[in-house]
């Protein structure tokens, strides 16, 4: 590459940062870090970037109203979405707020390049046997409520009449598998 591309990670976990950024920079891209929303949206208003590698859910912060200001800046602005806690709410949200695509962690910079350069939709995808469990089909309902309430938590616990502090707990935990 003559002129290399930029790349913005944004991910509040600092190792993992660290690590993607490393790996990017030897494959020639031009890497900026940000670990919350402020940082990413002050690295795109100074430096035109090409890529974002977006975490879904930063400290406490959801990365979806990211997608959009991000690419309010800059239109031309590839994202993908990584997180450790995928839902099917969450995953159509971000497409439609603008994400090229989205990725469950754990992953690696391979599995990133791989999510810009595909355009195409996979019409091979397995369709699954069976329906979701019970206690998946509650965390889709969690990530839907808290998407409708723009990642507030307060607001999300009123919706499902339960407490925050419930909510919190059920948050923090990793999602259940299908």
């Amino acid at each position: 590459m003559s002129e290399s591309l930029k790349l913005l990670v944004v991910d509040d976990d600092i190792t993992l940062t660290h690590v993607l950024a490393r790996a990017f920079r030897r494959r020639g891209y031009e890497v900026f870090e940000a670990h919350n929303s402020a940082e990413a949206l002050t690295l795109c208003e100074k430096h035109a970037m090409d890529r974002c590698v977006l975490d879904l859910k930063i400290a406490n912060e959801s990365g979806l109203p990211l997608i959009r200001k991000l690419k309010h800046l800059q239109p031309e602005l590839m994202i993908v979405i990584l997180t450790g806690y995928s839902s099917i709410n969450t995953a159509v949200e971000a497409i439609k707020l603008g994400a090229h695509h989205y990725l469950c962690k754990p992953t690696d910079a391979d599995d990133i390049l791989q999510a810009f350069e595909s355009s195409d939709g996979d019409d091979e995808t397995e369709i699954q046997a069976t329906p979701p469990s019970v206690s998946r089909l509650e965390w889709e309902h969690i990530q839907k409520v808290l998407g409708e309430n723009d990642g507030n938590i307060s607001a999300t616990a009123r919706a499902l009449g339960m407490h925050r502090r419930t909510l919190q707990r059920k948050l923090q935990k990793r999602p259940v598998r299908q």
